[in-house]
């Protein structure tokens, strides 16, 4: 059953060193397998107050391997230029 995380943006605060983690996260991503279903900036809010700037949304093989992903080497590597340039969050969620 697939596996997926999901990742709202809320601010960029750091455009060069949130590009810089893009393309870091990249080649993680297609080592394990994430496929990037929707990556987004035209965001809308239906109702609620959740209103991201960006979101995205990568499947994987499960919800497993996704969290393989998420705590691999490679992630980890990268992952530090998210925090240190965006305001963001991701959830994982099982395709079940």
């Amino acid at each position: 059953m697939a596996g997926y995380i999901i990742g709202q943006l809320k601010e960029i605060t750091d455009t060069e060193a949130f590009s810089a983690y893009q393309a870091g996260a990249g080649p993680a991503l297609a080592k394990y397998g994430g496929k990037v279903l929707v990556n987004s900036t035209k965001i809308n809010s239906g109702d609620g107050d959740w209103s991201p700037v960006g979101m995205v949304v990568v499947e994987f093989e499960s919800l497993e391997q996704a969290k393989k992903f998420y705590n691999s080497p490679e992630y980890q590597g990268v992952i530090g230029q998210r925090f240190n340039s965006a305001d963001s969050a991701v959830v994982f969620a099982d395709g079940d």
